[in-house]
């Protein structure tokens, strides 16, 4: 036998499954935007113009641009289409831009822990700084909002042998990392189960329009051709459909203008589909387990 990961189980999709979300839905859809904030210097960037000489203000101001302007302009547009929207959070953001966080909080935006810079990585941690980390983050989102935050993302999707036993003793409830189904996932832990829920590793504008260089406009299609194929995929079983985006990828006003279509069309799907966030897909699946495989 070849080594393989030991957190999930082989599930194969057509196993049937008779639940649903609520009001009936068979499709659960979120959007999650990553609001990150890097440090000027040492540590991982997302660069569009690789290769620059240091100091770097041309990809830091790029990156800015998102807690400046993007973050913003895509919290509006959601509203604007009435659809939920979750933010993956650099708890630094709150030093570095203030008054942003608290902006989108108060807009109804989901916070889910996402490191405290982009910068940095779970990857080499010995467990007893990892704990530290991801309680350090738990503890600056409740220290602004009063409750800590369900729902944890690695920086750059980087996790030691111990991240997954150590999210459930510091207080997290689910995460969103891998990409391994359509559909609510129960990790083997120490501590028991713990739950992941669908993350898109290619409906993506990082992995996607800066990885692979797709166009806005492809992207968009890319959103659209995924939920008319998974709305037909979730008729005899409850799927998650989930897209992830960044404040300074689709906050640009071209990449928003093709988003925009996407978040259209899906909008007039409304009555058929759950549109929710990471949090309310937790609390539905604690309530009915077998939701997840």
């Amino acid at each position: 036998m070849l080594n393989r990961q030991h957190r999930y189980r082989y599930t194969p999709i057509t196993e049937p499954n008779p639940r649903t979300w609520p009001n009936g839905a068979r499709l659960a859809v979120y959007f999650v935007m990553g609001v990150e904030e890097y440090n000027f210097g040492p540590g991982m960037t997302e660069d569009l113009m690789a290769g620059m000489a240091k100091p770097d203000y041309a990809n830091t101001s790029w990156r800015d641009y998102g807690n400046r302007v993007g973050a913003l302009r895509l919290q509006q547009r959601f509203a604007m289409y009435d659809l939920p929207l979750a933010v993956l959070l650099n708890t630094a953001v709150y030093q570095h831009s203030p008054g942003l966080v608290e902006q989108l909080h108060a807009s109804g935006c989901e916070l889910i822990g996402h490191g405290v810079s982009n910068s940095d990585t779970l990857a080499g941690r010995d467990a007893e700084d990892e704990q530290a980390y991801l309680q350090t983050v738990s503890e600056a989102i409740a220290q602004h909002t009063g409750k800590p935050p369900k729902g944890w993302s690695s920086p750059w999707l980087t996790h030691t042998d111990n991240t997954i036993e150590l999210l459930a003793a510091t207080g997290y409830r689910y995460v969103l990392d891998y990409g391994m189904d359509d559909r609510p996932v129960w990790l083997h832990s120490a501590n028991g189960p713990f739950l992941h829920i669908p993350y898109a590793l290619e409906l993506n504008d990082s992995s996607t329009i800066i990885g692979r260089q797709a166009s806005a406009s492809d992207f968009s299609q890319m959103i659209i051709d995924q939920f008319d194929e998974l709305l037909l995929a979730a008729a005899d079983q409850p799927l998650v459909m989930s897209v992830v985006i960044h404040s300074f990828i689709s906050g640009q006003p071209f990449r928003l203008r093709q988003l925009s279509k996407a978040l259209q069309h899906i909008a007039t799907h409304r009555e058929h589909i759950w549109l929710t966030t990471p949090d309310q897909i937790h609390s539905c699946v604690q309530a009915t387990p077998e939701l997840a495989v």
